[in-house]
């Protein structure tokens, strides 16, 4: 199927072709959401770059706390690593306050790794960079604009969560810090 589109101004009054097709369209839509996201990353990971966390072990933070605490070889195989390097890594994040290994009630062998205080903090961290640049672009935005802009972003995210199945063990996020 083809789909005619209008072609925008890109705020130089000259105007510049869109997509025609639905498939350019998919297309156009994964190209800035990848580059929006790209460029949210850097910007959020560079203050903590510079604090000396290492993109890993903010991957390592970033992954704790989407999946909840674990087990070190869960956590090696998530990061697609020996149990032995995760085990390096997780002792120099602990020597940095960044994790915490926690023995469970249930079973005092089980212990699991999860984030510690100042691990929590650099999270935060992270998330207010994004939130206070992304504020800054909607700020920066047509506030005519505006409401449709927010009517596409729900309807994409709906759009998202339905392709994420909630049932998956792995897909957890935490709304406030775990005991």
């Amino acid at each position: 199927m083809v789909r005619v589109t209008r072609s925008s101004t890109a705020g130089s009054g000259i105007p510049v072709p869109g997509p025609t097709r639905d498939v350019d369209l998919v297309e156009a839509i994964v190209t800035e959401v990848l580059g929006s996201v790209g460029e949210l990353r850097c910007a959020a990971t560079g203050r903590l770059v510079r604090q000396h966390l290492s993109m890993t072990q903010l991957h390592v933070l970033w992954l704790l706390e989407h999946h909840g605490a674990m087990t070190m070889s869960r956590l090696a195989e998530l990061l697609d690593v020996s149990l032995s390097s995760a085990t390096g890594l997780m002792d120099r994040m602990e020597e940095h306050g960044l994790i915490e290994r926690v023995r469970t009630p249930d079973d005092r062998r089980l212990v699991l790794i999860r984030p510690a205080d100042q691990g929590r903090r650099a999270l935060e961290e992270s998330a207010e960079t994004r939130r206070d640049r992304l504020r800054s672009v909607a700020e920066r935005l047509a506030p005519t604009s505006r409401p449709a802009i927010l009517r596409a972003f729900r309807e994409f995210r709906a759009a998202l969560q339905a392709e994420l199945d909630p049932a998956e063990e792995h897909h957890h996020h935490f709304a406030a810090a775990p005991d």
